[in-house]
Protein backbone atom coordinates (compact mmCIF):
# COMPACT_ATOMS: atom_id res chain seq x y z
CA UNK A 1 0.00 0.00 0.00
CA UNK A 2 1.00 3.61 -0.55
CA UNK A 3 0.50 6.24 2.17
CA UNK A 4 0.56 9.98 1.46
CA UNK A 5 0.54 12.76 4.04
CA UNK A 6 -1.40 15.90 3.12
CA UNK A 7 -0.82 18.17 6.11
CA UNK A 8 -2.54 18.50 9.49
CA UNK A 9 -4.14 15.06 10.07
CA UNK A 10 -4.99 14.27 6.45
CA UNK A 11 -3.73 10.91 5.25
CA UNK A 12 -4.56 9.02 2.07
CA UNK A 13 -3.88 5.36 1.38
CA UNK A 14 -4.00 3.52 -1.92
CA UNK A 15 -4.25 -0.24 -1.69
CA UNK A 16 -2.64 -2.63 -4.14
CA UNK A 17 -6.04 -3.32 -5.70
CA UNK A 18 -6.61 0.40 -6.24
CA UNK A 19 -9.03 1.10 -3.40
CA UNK A 20 -8.51 4.58 -1.97
CA UNK A 21 -8.89 5.67 1.66
CA UNK A 22 -8.87 9.21 3.04
CA UNK A 23 -8.50 10.06 6.75
CA UNK A 24 -9.80 13.30 8.32
CA UNK A 25 -10.37 15.29 5.09
CA UNK A 26 -9.67 18.82 6.34
CA UNK A 27 -8.70 20.41 3.03
CA UNK A 28 -10.55 23.71 2.62
CA UNK A 29 -8.95 26.05 5.14
CA UNK A 30 -5.92 23.79 5.65
CA UNK A 31 -2.95 26.08 5.08
CA UNK A 32 -0.54 23.18 4.63
CA UNK A 33 -2.32 20.78 2.31
CA UNK A 34 -1.36 19.96 -1.26
CA UNK A 35 -4.95 18.94 -2.11
CA UNK A 36 -8.06 20.70 -3.34
CA UNK A 37 -11.39 19.30 -2.19
CA UNK A 38 -12.78 19.39 -5.72
CA UNK A 39 -10.06 17.09 -7.06
CA UNK A 40 -9.84 14.44 -4.34
CA UNK A 41 -10.70 10.91 -5.44
CA UNK A 42 -11.50 8.33 -2.78
CA UNK A 43 -13.66 5.29 -2.09
CA UNK A 44 -13.64 5.44 1.71
CA UNK A 45 -13.48 8.35 4.16
CA UNK A 46 -12.46 7.65 7.76
CA UNK A 47 -13.21 10.44 10.23
CA UNK A 48 -11.81 10.29 13.76
CA UNK A 49 -14.05 12.92 15.38
CA UNK A 50 -16.39 15.83 14.83
CA UNK A 51 -14.20 18.92 14.99
CA UNK A 52 -14.20 21.05 11.86
CA UNK A 53 -10.48 20.51 11.22
CA UNK A 54 -11.14 16.77 10.87
CA UNK A 55 -14.62 16.54 9.35
CA UNK A 56 -13.50 19.23 6.92
CA UNK A 57 -14.77 18.49 3.41
CA UNK A 58 -16.19 15.09 4.33
CA UNK A 59 -19.68 15.70 2.96
CA UNK A 60 -18.89 17.18 -0.48
CA UNK A 61 -16.09 14.68 -1.08
CA UNK A 62 -18.33 11.76 -0.13
CA UNK A 63 -21.14 12.98 -2.37
CA UNK A 64 -18.95 13.64 -5.39
CA UNK A 65 -17.12 10.30 -5.14
CA UNK A 66 -20.08 8.22 -3.92
CA UNK A 67 -17.67 7.26 -1.13
CA UNK A 68 -18.51 5.50 2.12
CA UNK A 69 -17.90 7.39 5.36
CA UNK A 70 -16.57 5.29 8.25
CA UNK A 71 -16.89 6.99 11.61
CA UNK A 72 -18.62 7.00 14.98
CA UNK A 73 -22.37 6.56 14.57
CA UNK A 74 -23.25 10.18 15.38
CA UNK A 75 -21.02 11.51 12.61
CA UNK A 76 -22.49 8.99 10.17
CA UNK A 77 -26.00 10.09 11.16
CA UNK A 78 -24.99 13.71 10.59
CA UNK A 79 -23.61 12.83 7.16
CA UNK A 80 -26.78 10.98 6.17
CA UNK A 81 -28.94 13.93 7.22
CA UNK A 82 -26.79 16.06 4.93
CA UNK A 83 -27.31 13.89 1.88
CA UNK A 84 -24.52 11.31 2.06
CA UNK A 85 -25.84 7.98 0.82
CA UNK A 86 -23.20 5.56 2.07
CA UNK A 87 -21.97 5.41 5.67
CA UNK A 88 -20.74 2.76 8.07
CA UNK A 89 -21.20 3.67 11.71
CA UNK A 90 -18.92 2.18 14.36
CA UNK A 91 -18.22 2.67 18.04
CA UNK A 92 -15.28 2.46 20.41
CA UNK A 93 -13.88 -1.05 20.71
CA UNK A 94 -15.62 -2.39 17.63
CA UNK A 95 -14.00 -3.76 14.51
CA UNK A 96 -15.25 -4.56 11.02
CA UNK A 97 -13.83 -6.27 7.95
CA UNK A 98 -14.16 -4.01 4.92
CA UNK A 99 -13.19 -4.92 1.35
CA UNK A 100 -9.83 -3.16 1.86
CA UNK A 101 -9.02 -4.58 5.32
CA UNK A 102 -10.01 -4.64 8.98
CA UNK A 103 -10.71 -1.43 10.90
CA UNK A 104 -10.69 -1.28 14.70
CA UNK A 105 -12.11 1.86 16.30
CA UNK A 106 -10.22 2.72 19.47
CA UNK A 107 -10.44 5.32 22.21
CA UNK A 108 -9.01 8.83 21.91
CA UNK A 109 -8.82 11.28 24.80
CA UNK A 110 -10.30 14.45 23.34
CA UNK A 111 -13.70 16.05 22.61
CA UNK A 112 -15.99 16.07 19.60
CA UNK A 113 -18.46 18.73 18.52
CA UNK A 114 -19.37 20.49 15.29
CA UNK A 115 -20.78 23.99 14.99
CA UNK A 116 -23.84 24.54 12.79
CA UNK A 117 -25.67 27.89 12.74
CA UNK A 118 -24.03 28.97 15.97
CA UNK A 119 -24.94 25.76 17.79
CA UNK A 120 -22.48 23.03 18.74
CA UNK A 121 -23.77 19.59 17.80
CA UNK A 122 -22.72 16.52 19.76
CA UNK A 123 -20.77 14.26 17.41
CA UNK A 124 -20.18 11.22 19.56
CA UNK A 125 -16.95 10.16 21.18
CA UNK A 126 -13.59 10.93 19.56
CA UNK A 127 -11.72 7.93 18.23
CA UNK A 128 -8.62 6.58 16.58
CA UNK A 129 -8.40 3.93 13.89
CA UNK A 130 -6.23 0.83 13.69
CA UNK A 131 -6.16 -0.46 10.13
CA UNK A 132 -4.96 -3.97 9.31
CA UNK A 133 -4.52 -4.54 5.59
CA UNK A 134 -2.08 -6.26 3.25
CA UNK A 135 -0.19 -7.70 6.21
CA UNK A 136 0.47 -4.26 7.73
CA UNK A 137 -0.97 -2.37 10.71
CA UNK A 138 -1.45 1.40 10.72
CA UNK A 139 -2.65 3.47 13.68
CA UNK A 140 -4.15 6.92 13.07
CA UNK A 141 -4.63 8.42 16.52
CA UNK A 142 -6.82 11.36 15.51
CA UNK A 143 -6.66 14.05 18.20
CA UNK A 144 -5.70 12.74 21.61
CA UNK A 145 -3.65 13.11 24.74
CA UNK A 146 -1.29 10.42 25.94
CA UNK A 147 -3.22 7.79 27.92
CA UNK A 148 -2.37 4.50 29.55
CA UNK A 149 -4.51 2.26 27.37
CA UNK A 150 -2.23 2.98 24.42
CA UNK A 151 -0.07 0.27 25.97
CA UNK A 152 -2.93 -2.16 25.31
CA UNK A 153 -2.90 -1.16 21.64
CA UNK A 154 0.80 -1.96 21.57
CA UNK A 155 0.17 -5.35 23.16
CA UNK A 156 -2.75 -6.28 20.92
CA UNK A 157 -1.31 -5.05 17.62
CA UNK A 158 2.08 -5.17 15.94
CA UNK A 159 1.90 -1.58 14.71
CA UNK A 160 4.00 -0.80 11.65
CA UNK A 161 3.28 2.94 11.50
CA UNK A 162 1.62 5.21 14.05
CA UNK A 163 0.45 8.70 13.09
CA UNK A 164 0.47 10.76 16.30
CA UNK A 165 -0.50 14.40 16.94
CA UNK A 166 2.28 16.55 18.41
CA UNK A 167 0.85 20.08 18.20
CA UNK A 168 0.12 20.54 21.92
CA UNK A 169 -2.61 22.92 23.17
CA UNK A 170 -5.45 20.85 21.64
CA UNK A 171 -3.65 17.48 21.77
CA UNK A 172 -0.57 16.01 23.36
CA UNK A 173 2.71 17.76 22.68
CA UNK A 174 6.01 16.29 21.48
CA UNK A 175 7.17 14.85 24.81
CA UNK A 176 3.79 13.26 25.56
CA UNK A 177 3.64 11.89 22.03
CA UNK A 178 7.08 10.36 22.49
CA UNK A 179 5.81 8.66 25.64
CA UNK A 180 2.77 7.43 23.71
CA UNK A 181 5.04 6.05 21.00
CA UNK A 182 6.90 4.05 23.63
CA UNK A 183 3.63 2.57 24.88
CA UNK A 184 2.51 1.73 21.34
CA UNK A 185 5.82 0.07 20.39
CA UNK A 186 5.28 1.10 16.78
CA UNK A 187 8.07 0.35 14.33
CA UNK A 188 7.72 3.83 12.84
CA UNK A 189 6.08 7.02 14.13
CA UNK A 190 4.99 9.96 11.98
CA UNK A 191 4.04 13.29 13.60
CA UNK A 192 0.78 14.95 12.52
CA UNK A 193 -1.49 17.82 13.63
CA UNK A 194 1.14 20.54 13.91
CA UNK A 195 2.01 23.92 12.28
CA UNK A 196 -1.41 24.36 10.66
CA UNK A 197 -2.19 27.19 13.08
CA UNK A 198 0.17 29.33 15.20
CA UNK A 199 -1.11 27.79 18.43
CA UNK A 200 0.11 24.31 17.38
CA UNK A 201 3.49 25.33 15.99
CA UNK A 202 6.11 22.63 16.60
CA UNK A 203 9.42 21.40 15.22
CA UNK A 204 8.74 17.85 13.99
CA UNK A 205 12.45 17.09 13.71
CA UNK A 206 12.86 17.85 17.41
CA UNK A 207 10.08 15.35 18.10
CA UNK A 208 11.89 12.71 16.07
CA UNK A 209 14.97 13.23 18.24
CA UNK A 210 12.92 12.18 21.28
CA UNK A 211 12.36 8.73 19.75
CA UNK A 212 14.72 5.79 19.39
CA UNK A 213 16.96 5.91 16.33
CA UNK A 214 15.16 5.23 13.02
CA UNK A 215 11.70 5.16 14.64
CA UNK A 216 10.56 8.71 13.91
CA UNK A 217 9.91 9.96 10.40
CA UNK A 218 8.81 13.42 9.31
CA UNK A 219 6.68 13.13 6.18
CA UNK A 220 6.66 16.20 3.98
CA UNK A 221 3.28 17.37 2.72
CA UNK A 222 2.61 15.40 -0.44
CA UNK A 223 5.22 12.76 0.39
CA UNK A 224 4.33 9.13 -0.30
CA UNK A 225 5.80 6.05 1.32
CA UNK A 226 5.14 2.45 0.37
CA UNK A 227 4.94 -0.36 2.88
Amino acid sequence: MKLTYHGHSVLSIVMKDGQKLLFDPFITGNSLTDLTAEDVETDWILVTHGHSDHIGDMIPIAKRNDATIISIVEICNFAEKNGVKKTHGMNIGGKYDFPFGRVKMVHAQHSSGYEVDGQTLYMGEPAGFILQAEGKTIYHAGDTSNFGDMALFGEAFDIDIAFLPIGDNFTMGPHEAASAAKRLRAKQVVPIHYNTFPVIKQDPEAFVQLLPKNVGKVMRVGETIEI
